[in-house]
């Protein structure tokens, strides 16, 4: 799974996740937390976020993968764009009357991060930063002894960026569930070695992920469903965005 960036017309960069045998293509991007400056306009949070959101919508139909055909009203005028939360709060795109895709909010390094999937396949994004596991964290509560052992061989050892990445994958699958962490426990969610094992270009990892315990019990169908998250360094950061099929795998 590669990924390419594009600028649009005001200037943000959104980064394509190329669609492989695990699902379609997801768009991400990041604005400057709090303000922004773009063509020499400022925006406050809010407007921040909303500004995103417009970026990758309109990337998404730009880019026809797949093509939309509800952006319009019967006027020809677009239709209103807004967020709206599932019972458990996941939340989603309603584009005038239809539901659109799944997207996804992250808040780290300064900057408000979001993804939009480019199909029906729901997602997470998350980012955390290694500065924010210290040597007194609770790691063997929240980590598996082999997960974070699997993780120290891919960040040379370093236990707060090992820390840091098994974190915004474990976030990332929560998020593409729903229910955050109020009803899984961190360690239910199990983050399985990564394939190959070597880096892309990008510098990326993809981990197969899977539920235990009571994770499981809530989430039957997700158990069944393939559950998949691409992790990526930024700088001090990792950032990470999963995938779960909707449906479960080998149906259509």
């Amino acid at each position: 799974m590669g990924v390419t960036m594009l600028q649009d017309r005001e200037g943000i960069t959104v980064h394509t996740m190329k669609p492989d045998y695990r699902g379609g293509a997801v768009f991400y991007t990041a604005l400057t937390r709090d303000t922004e400056t773009l063509k020499g306009q400022r925006h406050d949070r809010e407007e921040a976020k909303q500004l995103l959101i417009s970026t990758l919508w309109n990337h998404r139909v730009a880019t026809g993968n797949p093509p939309w055909n509800h952006g319009q009203s019967s006027s020809g005028t677009a239709c209103p764009i807004q967020v709206v939360c599932g019972q458990l709060g996941r939340p989603h795109l309603l584009v005038g009357n239809y539901r659109g895709p799944a997207i996804s909010f992250s808040v780290g390094g300064g900057k408000i991060w979001g993804a939009l999937s480019g199909n029906e396949t729901d997602i997470g994004i998350d980012v955390a930063r290694a500065d924010e596991f210290h040597r007194e964290y609770p790691f063997q509560r929240v980590f598996h002894p082999e997960e974070l052992e699997h993780a120290l061989r891919l960040t040379s050892g370093d236990p707060a960026q090992a820390s840091a990445l098994l974190w915004s994958v474990k976030e990332a699958v929560v998020k593409a569930l729903g229910c955050a962490f109020h009803l899984v426990d961190p360690r239910q969610v199990n983050v399985y070695p990564c394939e190959g094992w070597a880096a892309g270009k990008d510098g990326a990892y993809t981990f197969p992920v899977g539920l235990s315990g009571k994770a499981r019990v809530r989430f039957p169908l997700a158990a069944d469903r393939s559950l998949w998250v691409r992790s990526l360094p930024q700088d001090t950061m990792w950032l990470s965005i999963a995938h779960m099929q909707r449906k479960p795998a080998g149906h259509e």
